[in-house]
């Protein structure tokens, strides 16, 4: 099988997403969290959707493959998991808050060889005002932090209820890395 074939390939995509976030939740850190952004940034440029990498990792699951755990510091134990399905929807959802976060920039930055949109209309709807409040914040203001309770009555204006405090910042987080990801306004120290 050709390389370039392995790399694009959604299922090694799926994969590769799914190792990147277990780093990021289970170890945190602001490297685990980019390290995460950028793989998604390269699937939302490469056309993958979040219902298509949803179906990978959940046929995944369905047949009982477990995943090798991703290896930072040079170890040489082999840790495998089995895929949970909480851990898939909260992966794509991630996921998802940085495809829409890419939506919201003011020019595009990152180029998608698809046409099909990359995420559904669905989450799309609940996540995008989340989103555009916190790019516009970025943007127009050069704020990197907001107050958690201006973006949870966002949620409570789109679904009818906010999530704790500690999620909301942690998917603020995830919106401002990704912006500072694809639309960089600062220099780098």
């Amino acid at each position: 099988m050709p390389i370039e074939y392995v790399y694009r390939s959604s299922r090694h995509i799926a994969i590769s997403l799914f190792k990147r976030y277990k780093m990021a939740v289970g170890r945190g850190g602001g490297d685990n969290l980019k390290e995460f952004i950028h793989a998604g940034v390269n699937a939302h440029a490469l056309g993958c959707t979040d219902e298509g990498l949803r179906k990978e990792l959940n046929d995944m699951k369905e047949s009982s493959v477990e995943i090798e755990a991703m290896q930072n510091y040079g170890g040489t134990t082999n840790l495998k998991s089995k895929i949970i399905s909480e851990e898939v929807d909260e992966c794509i959802l991630w996921l998802s808050i940085i495809f829409i976060t890419i939506l919201c920039t003011p020019q595009p930055t990152i180029v998608r060889w698809s046409a099909t949109p990359s995420v559904s209309d669905e989450v799309r709807l609940q996540w995008k005002g989340f989103c555009a409040i916190i790019a516009n914040a970025y943007f127009l203001r050069g704020m990197t932090w907001l107050p958690v309770k201006t973006l949870q009555l966002e949620q409570m204006a789109v679904e009818g209820q906010a999530e704790e405090p500690s999620i909301v910042a942690s998917r603020m987080r995830l919106v401002f890395s990704t912006l500072e990801v694809v639309s960089p306004q600062w220099p780098s120290v």
